[in-house]
């Protein structure tokens, strides 16, 4: 039988190595001006292109606070992944859009991403894969 351990604790650890894959993968070598966080803005960004998405959205979609989705899209502003552009139905608000260098990272991240899903899930059916979704969604919301 399974040793029991606290599920935040389990999670955590699942986090941590899935972010050491991320960091160790082969991708990652190729881009090293992108950490984590930055990938996974780009991801979102890639991923809703024909929507206007805004830093309020980042905030919501991550689960962070304005000063942190401040300070990591300053610093991706700095790095060339990304652009504020002016909406023309309020001054005060900016969409964000990726750079063509940002474009690039997406395509190969994205081929990243589908071949470590594959090695996350394997061995899982569609029906467990299910559970698990909501397993975990039912876990956020009881914290959020």
């Amino acid at each position: 039988m399974m040793e029991k351990k606290p599920i935040g604790c389990e999670l955590r650890s699942l986090n941590n190595l899935i972010m050491r894959k991320i960091e160790n993968s082969s991708f990652k070598k190729q881009i090293e001006s992108i950490t984590g966080t930055n990938g996974w803005i780009i991801g979102f960004l890639a991923e809703n292109a024909d929507k206007e998405i805004y830093q309020k959205d980042l905030e919501e979609q991550f689960s962070i606070t304005r000063s942190t989705a401040s300070k990591v899209l300053i610093l991706m502003e700095k790095k060339g992944l990304i652009k504020r552009c002016s909406v023309p139905h309020d001054a005060r608000l900016k969409k964000l859009a990726l750079t063509e260098k940002a474009w690039e990272i997406s395509e190969l991240m994205i081929e990243n991403a589908n071949q470590f899903e594959k090695t996350l899930t394997r061995g899982f059916t569609e029906d467990e894969l299910e559970h698990l979704y909501s397993y975990i969604q039912r876990m956020k919301n009881n914290i959020q």
